[in-house]
């Protein structure tokens, strides 16, 4: 390991004996007692010493035996220490590729910050090169989001639309105004390329099986219907519930955006379970539903989907996706995030396992099962659902490490 102090965390000395790490509520921690010598020594943490050039540093400033060793174990601990060697063979290929990683470098800085284990935060980054997305939609919410993804260094983001591109559905980071009246697919694939700081890994020849299902980590519903962002349709999502394929629902309606919820098959509600819920609470949703879908033989006018709150949407969703992608359980697991202009005040509306759905995410929360189990190994970041339970435990911080009250 070549440890260095979290570059993420700003430094400042609260007192001739307490160094704190970060800024925020969220991430700030303070250390001490701490000596002059000590906190000299911090400076040499920057990841380009390995330990026994360290204890060799330690010794030369005349520090105990053993104390360079504490400090990092004590460092390491906190949560406050990274390695710059860290993240196995696919950190150090990702390493080498200087460009792709310059362009990454602020998400590998964020992602350390909710990493507690030294080198983690390299294995989320570059596990997502391994990762396949599908966005189902390209307008003003799906084809940014897909370059988000794309652009944060998820692999393979695959968008799936049809119709050609309208005035409208342009959106600075999703479809530019010069890709109207070309396929919307196909516009949304060039805008995702070229958010992507590199192209994505070669795979071998796919079997038959395997070209039937391509294996994507997680599938976004993104339609430009208002209708499908405020009723999803069920069906829609039939063979992603049957495959077991995680899926999260994102949109906007007459000014007010949702994300969520992430559906994990047989664990969490579904668009089943929300479309159940909403018939027992009001039992002419149903004709309403029908109503709104079918249009009344009217020409449907352009959806009010406004630029900026479209912009959020994609963002929120990006996020939790990506969240969900390296292994950690977003708050829109089971839940609608939902925001209206022009107040902006965002809320959640849980969706419940409903016994009337076939998706069994009823039955499953009867038996009062978590979605993860700690320790499980799975083949990706993906597949890995992480405990619901913070990872830093009071009981497990080391003696003279606290959280800073700022």
């Amino acid at each position: 390991m070549h440890p260095m102090v979290k570059p993420a965390l700003r430094r400042g000395w609260r007192d001739l004996n307490t160094v704190q790490f970060g800024m925020t509520p969220a991430h700030a921690m303070t250390l001490g007692p701490m000596d002059t010598a000590t906190g000299s020594f911090l400076d040499l943490l920057n990841g380009t010493r390995g330990p026994e050039l360290l204890r060799a540093e330690g010794r030369r400033m005349r520090l105990p035996d053993g104390h360079v060793d504490g400090l990092i174990t004590r460092l390491a601990r906190a949560g406050l220490l990274d390695d710059a060697r860290g993240g196995g063979t696919a950190g150090a290929e990702l390493r080498g590729r200087k460009e792709v990683l310059d362009r990454l470098r602020p998400d590998l800085a964020s992602l350390s910050l909710t990493s507690s284990e030294p080198g983690e935060a390299m294995h989320r980054l570059a596990a997502r090169r391994s990762l396949r997305v599908q966005v189902r939609g390209a307008g003003r919410v799906g084809a940014v989001l897909a370059s988000l993804l794309a652009g944060a260094g998820v692999g393979e983001v695959e968008v799936r639309d049809g119709g050609r591109v309208e005035p409208w559905d342009v959106a600075p980071g999703g479809l530019p105004a010069e890709a109207i009246g070309e396929r919307r697919d196909e516009a949304a694939r060039r805008a995702v390329r070229r958010a992507a700081p590199a192209r994505p890994p070669r795979r071998g020849p796919r079997t038959p099986a395997e070209e039937a299902n391509p294996g994507h980590a997680l599938v976004i519903l993104a339609p430009r219907d208002d209708v499908a962002v405020h009723a999803p349709v069920p069906s829609a999502a039939e063979d992603l519930v049957a495959s077991g394929t995680p899926h999260l629902y994102a949109g906007v309606v007459e000014g007010t955006g949702v994300v969520g919820p992430l559906v994990l098959p047989g664990e969490t509600g579904c668009a089943g379970c929300l479309q159940e819920d909403r018939a027992d609470r009001d039992p002419v949703w149903p004709r309403l539903v029908a109503q709104w879908r079918s249009g009344g033989g009217r020409p449907r006018p352009v959806p009010a989907c406004d630029l900026a709150l479209a912009t959020t949407v994609a963002g929120l969703a990006a996020a939790h996706a990506l969240a969900f992608l390296d292994g950690r359980s977003p708050s829109s697991a089971g839940a609608r995030w939902e925001v209206s202009l022009p107040g902006l005040t965002w809320h959640a509306r849980p969706v419940w396992g409903h016994p009337a759905c076939p998706c069994g995410a009823a039955d499953k929360g009867k038996e009062g099962h978590t979605t993860s189990k700690d320790g499980e190994a799975h083949e990706t970041m993906a597949l890995q659902r992480p405990s619901r339970t913070s990872r830093r435990q009071p009981d497990a911080r080391p003696a003279g490490t606290w959280r800073a009250h700022v």
